[in-house]
């Protein structure tokens, strides 16, 4: 999702330490208590009277009483937003692995028939911001698996919650107050403002300060509807990536193979950008034995996982996708997704 400055990943959530075996269960269960309080540790007087002072403060701010009104009078503190904020997989995914199950055959074989289907549509919104339709719907099936897993959670609720009970309640806060002025604008209303657990929001679950920032009215009715107008949502992809820095016509990267031999640059996790040429010169070749592209473009070596020994050239507009995603594993998917999608498409948008 596209994740504003300081936005955490949701797959970051907060890590327990392991315990060492000779602490005992009584200290264990005394740690967890403390670290993940439940619904019953918090008041719902104290938190009433919390929401209470954000109204007041979302109406010093220019929100208008009656949203802050409609929208926080029914607020509720949701304990299984927090249990998902705490308890995230303590196990990491290898890059094999992630993309076996972020870009599965039957993503890509949707991805082409949403592409087809949408052509005119993603051809127009191309006209105005340059970013090749492929990308838009990679996002797409990746974000919501094209629109079918949007989140049900109450967005309000859900950020009254973090900005209450989490370890971002600054950030948190932000987004709340986001979210009641995209209520204030009337692009969508309170019971029908949905997103993820974490307040992402619509076809390709944009954060409330994104869609401040992005978000863009396609179809001209004086409202943006990222939940169920796909032209707004596309649009507002893609004029997120163009004001992001993405790159005309250009792709994200490739997969490499790398020589024996290989001398790796000796600042230990930098990604140093030199011309393709001397990659090539340096007998990195693609995978497959095929040769690197003959452009000018400058590339960085990025090595996501030392666990496969996978290797990738990447260009400037995988840089553009970390800033909608902080993860190497997601912007490579969406980049091979993008690929396989655009498999033979005849619209002859292509790098």
């Amino acid at each position: 999702m596209p994740w504003p400055a300081g936005r955490p990943k949701e797959s970051e959530g907060i890590r327990f330490m392991m315990m060492k075996t000779t602490i005992s269960l009584l200290s264990a269960l005394l740690f967890l208590t403390i670290a993940l309080p439940d619904a019953a540790a918090v008041k719902p007087e104290e938190f009433q009277a919390w929401i209470a002072e954000i109204r007041a403060q979302a109406v010093r701010q220019g929100i208008s009483q009656g949203t802050a009104d409609q929208a926080l009078k029914g607020a509720k503190y949701l304990p299984e937003v927090m249990e998902l904020y705490h308890n995230q997989p303590e196990f990491k995914l290898t890059l094999d692995e992630y993309l076996n199950r972020v870009v599965p055959e039957n993503r890509v074989f949707l991805g082409k028939k949403k592409l087809h289907e949408h052509r005119t549509l993603l051809e127009n919104i191309y006209t105005r911001h340059q970013v090749d339709p492929r990308f838009i719907v990679a996002l797409w099936g990746i974000e919501s698996d094209f629109g079918q897993v949007k989140g049900g959670y109450p967005v309000i609720d859900s950020l009254a919650t973090l900005a209450y009970a989490s370890s971002r309640k600054d950030f948190y806060r932000k987004e709340l107050f986001n979210a009641l002025r995209i209520l204030d604008k009337r692009h969508i209303t309170p019971d029908k403002m949905k997103g993820s657990w974490a307040g992402a929001m619509g076809q390709l679950q944009f954060m409330p300060s994104s869609f401040e920032a992005f978000a863009v009215d396609y179809n001209g009715d004086g409202r943006i509807d990222i939940w169920n107008d796909v032209g707004d949502a596309f649009v507002s992809a893609a004029n997120y990536l163009a004001r992001s820095g993405w790159v005309k016509d250009q792709t994200w990267g490739m997969e490499v193979a790398l020589p024996k031999g290989f001398k790796r640059d000796a600042a230990a996790g930098s990604k140093p950008r030199k011309p393709l040429t001397e990659w090539k010169a340096a007998g990195v070749r693609g995978v497959g034995d095929k040769d690197l592209p003959d452009t000018p473009d400058t590339v960085s070596l990025l090595e996501p996982d030392p666990r496969v020994g996978r290797a990738f050239l990447v260009f400037a507009n995988f840089n553009v996708l970390l800033k909608w995603n902080r993860s190497d594993f997601f912007a490579i998917a969406v980049g091979m997704l993008a690929d396989r999608v655009g498999e033979n498409d005849a619209s002859g948008i292509k790098p």
